[in-house]
């Protein structure tokens, strides 16, 4: 299996964060060229700020982290501290970073990446909305060829919505984004909450993580701990759902997990179910299959992968 070069788009974020520590733990089959960060989770100044944070729990203060979008393309921002925290990464005692936060806008590295790279070479991988990326197709329209593939997390089908009764928080907060990258023509892997919520943090999966003994293993336990509280509260989930982390883990074995290559398009008008991700499962329609929409995952053996990378770093 070769490398893959990938740029991971994120909103830090509890789970965004096991998603980075994960990338960057597999350098054997992730080579991380910079990560750029989105307002979602919690606005901007702190997704980038996580990101940072993030990459020095790793032990790679060297990562390049870009700032993006403060906010969705039309609208006002919808962030998540109910659920994140007030700073997004809330549970363990983390320093502020000390790496530095890159001059270069988010948007700029994306397109002069995919620009400077072979094409079909370079992976984007979002973990929240979809604002930069779909900024970065719309002023760079010649790059969208290049990207190799899409592997994002959101969107759902059979567990519709955890925003709203029908939509995915990523998605919701920008509908227009989520369109066009829909819309782009590139192949796009999605991991909606149909899979991420059988990834559920229990009990012993966090015990795990918390037996590594680590400086990443204890604060992975710790965001969790935190991280968890509101799943378990509202749903009677036995743990949270680790959405963002099923991104990287389908790089590395996507095995892991299945699905089926169908049509997706996403809802942009109504106020009723704005953001919804109309996944055509049964093949009701004719509209032309765009992305493959995983369904299922092995969850052992994705925490299997997890406890065994977070305890590289």
């Amino acid at each position: 299996m070769s490398t893959r070069k990938i740029i991971i788009d994120t909103d830090p974020g509890q789970d965004d964060a096991v998603a980075i520590l994960l990338a960057l733990a597999s350098p054997e089959e992730i080579d991380v060229l910079g990560i750029t960060a989105v307002a979602g989770n919690v606005p901007l100044s702190l997704t980038e700020k996580n990101a940072r944070k993030i990459c020095e729990l790793a032990g790679k203060p060297d990562v390049k982290v870009f700032a993006g979008c403060k906010g969705p393309m039309n609208g006002t921002l919808v962030t998540a501290e109910h659920v994140h925290g007030d700073n997004g990464l809330n549970g363990p005692d983390m320093p502020e970073p000390t790496m530095p936060l890159q001059d270069q806008d988010a948007i700029d590295f994306i397109i002069d990446t995919l620009r400077s790279e072979p094409a079909g070479t370079v992976t984007l991988c979002p973990l929240g909305p979809l604002t930069n990326i779909a900024t970065a197709f719309e002023k760079a329209p010649d790059i969208v060829e290049k990207v190799q593939e899409i592997v994002l997390m959101g969107g759902a089908y059979f567990e519709v919505g955890n925003v709203t009764p029908a939509a995915e928080f990523n998605i919701y907060v920008d509908p227009k984004a989520a369109d066009i990258v829909f819309k782009s023509g590139v192949g796009i892997v999605v991991m909606p909450l149909d899979v991420t919520h059988k990834a559920l943090t229990t009990k012993p999966r966090v015990d795990a993580f918390r037996a590594l003994g680590t400086e990443t293993g204890i604060a992975t336990a710790e965001m969790l701990d935190f991280f968890e509280r509101y799943d378990v509260e509202k749903y009677g989930s036995k743990g949270a759902p680790l959405h963002d982390p099923c991104v990287i883990a389908y790089l590395i074995n996507p095995e892991l997990f299945s699905g089926r290559h169908i049509n997706v398009e996403i809802e942009t008008t109504s106020p009723l179910t704005m953001g919804m991700t109309v996944a055509d499962w049964w093949g009701i329609t004719d509209r032309p299959a765009n992305a493959m929409f995983m369904g299922d995952l092995d969850a052992d053996g994705f925490f299997d992968l997890l406890t065994e990378r977070l305890g590289r770093l």
